[in-house]
């Protein structure tokens, strides 16, 4: 066994982040994986409206996609500004939208950052907007999207994993790797495909598995905001907190304390919409 676990520790550096480079320009296994994403949740979300019931038409659901999407994009981006470096952001407001380093000569940098959390506030504010101007049930849309989240997301944690970024904790686990972008070089547990296989596959399974046995409009979503929290919490033990946040209140990253938050809205939300007898 010891030639797979010589293979798995050095895997990340044998992995090349691009597909392909022409020139400057370069396209990502990172891009692809959220392309494959929205391809396959839109491609589960059509089956269910036509195999289940759910009164909404292809055209409406392309509709919301747009809504959601740029919802997603927006609240990952404003997340991660807020709770991951809100002090940096609130002297540099120009990098919040614009890819270059006003401090060293407008040099280009581009974007990075997005946060989880922020991305799923957005994504909801996205569709609650979309179901006011339309006239739809908020809950009831939550009811048909919140199964298939899961299995978009795991694709994100993947790309995460290929571009050798939100690496795990040091490990002397037979199954630890050697990241590149680890300028200490220690063997670390790969986090990313913790999380795309407890806070993706498995929830992804859970949620499939029980969505046409749904008690109440608003189940589902909360169901997933309390599991992927407390996979979430539990995976944060193994990844690398951020090295400018470290750990924030009794040994507990930003991470946790924001999954803290999506557990309790997911009780809040089971209260508030269970049908009272």
């Amino acid at each position: 066994m010891d030639w797979l676990w010589e293979f798995l520790r050095d895997l990340p550096s044998r992995i090349n982040p691009n597909i392909f480079e022409i020139g400057p320009l370069q396209v990502r296994y990172y891009s692809a994986m959220y392309i494959v994403a929205f391809g396959l949740t839109y491609i589960l979300t059509i089956y269910r409206i036509k195999r289940e019931h759910f009164q909404y038409s292809k055209e409406m659901i392309q509709d919301l996609f747009v809504w959601g999407i740029l919802g997603l994009i927006i609240g990952a981006r404003l997340g991660y500004v807020l709770f991951y470096h809100f002090s940096y952001y609130l002297a540099h407001p120009l990098e919040i939208i614009l890819p270059f380093d006003f401090t060293n000569g407008m040099r280009f940098v581009g974007i990075s950052g997005m946060s989880f959390h922020g991305g799923a506030i957005g994504l909801l504010l996205g569709g609650f907007i979309f179901c006011r101007l339309k006239h739809a049930d908020f809950w009831n849309l939550t009811e048909l999207f919140a199964p298939i989240a899961p299995l978009g997301y795991t694709f994100g944690r993947i790309g995460n994993f290929i571009n050798g970024e939100l690496y795990g904790r040091a490990t002397d686990a037979p199954w630890g790797m050697v990241f590149p972008l680890d300028t200490d070089k220690l063997t670390r547990h790969p986090s990313q495909l913790y999380e795309a296989f407890f806070e993706g596959i498995v929830l992804f399974a859970v949620l499939w598995s029980i969505r046409k046995k749904s008690p109440f409009d608003g189940f589902l979503i909360a169901l997933y905001l309390i599991g992927y929290g407390v996979f979430r919490f539990f995976l944060e033990f193994f990844r690398e907190p951020d090295l400018h946040l470290g750990f924030i209140w009794a040994g507990l990253t930003m991470g946790q304390l924001l999954c803290i938050c999506m557990i309790l809205t997911g009780f809040v939300i089971t209260v508030w919409k269970k049908p009272q007898p």
